[in-house]
């Protein structure tokens, strides 16, 4: 029957916009997390580096020894932030560290200033490579999370046309095959199953169950 395969028909499409819903809504969840990955992997080391450098800075005293764990910290620092290189920008301020750190720890106040103007250029390059991450990141999320709310729509739209098809299809007809059973019992022999703008199959129903009646009365 035409009816029956409507419904089969909409409740596989109903199954079919939940489990798109359901893989879109996984889909965007995977591909943030490597978002937030790279920003936390690429910037934040840096950020870190450039922390410990300036601490060893501030930290330089006359204490010859002390002065050389403070520079073997600040060196450890440099290496890393050389080794995590992201930005375009960044080769330019690791050289000027390089290029002065000896010199600042030497006490030297001009190299001590160039290096520490050097590292919060370091650092600035990052923040705002991790501004720039982030906000391509909500863009990202925003965009899948009105792709999951397109989705969501699609389903209650085709929920209420399953719902719309089956009341006219399956509910109504039945409320009137019952009405007109309950007629009958009561004593109303002469009420028929019918109904305005019925479906072929309803009507076919609906033929077969007047005939039967016309035959019983």
């Amino acid at each position: 029957m035409k009816i029956a395969q409507s419904v089969r028909m909409g409740a596989w499409l109903l199954i079919g916009l939940n489990l798109l819903m359901a893989l879109g809504s996984i889909w965007i969840f995977m591909r943030m997390a490597p978002a937030i990955e790279v920003i936390i992997e690429r910037n934040v080391v840096s950020l870190e580096a450039c922390e410990e450098m300036l601490a060893s800075l501030a930290m330089i005293s006359r204490d010859d020894h002390a002065n050389q764990i403070l520079q073997a910290t600040f060196l450890s620092a440099f290496l890393r932030a050389q080794n995590n290189i992201t930005e375009k920008e960044e080769p330019a301020a690791l050289d000027s560290i390089k290029a002065g750190f000896l010199n600042a720890f030497l006490g030297i106040k001009a190299a001590h200033q160039e290096t520490v103007a050097a590292i919060i250029l370091l650092g600035k390059i990052n923040r705002e490579a991790m501004i720039v991450e982030d906000r391509r990141a909500r863009q990202f999320g925003n965009a899948g999370a009105w792709g999951v709310v397109f989705m969501a729509v699609s389903v209650f739209f085709a929920g209420m046309l399953l719902k719309r098809t089956l009341s006219r299809n399956l509910v109504v007809p039945l409320e009137e095959i019952h009405e007109v059973i309950i007629a009958h019992r009561t004593g109303d022999t002469m009420r028929r199953c019918t109904g305005p703008d019925l479906p072929g199959d309803v009507k076919l129903v609906y033929n077969g169950i007047n005939e039967l009646l016309d035959q019983r009365g």
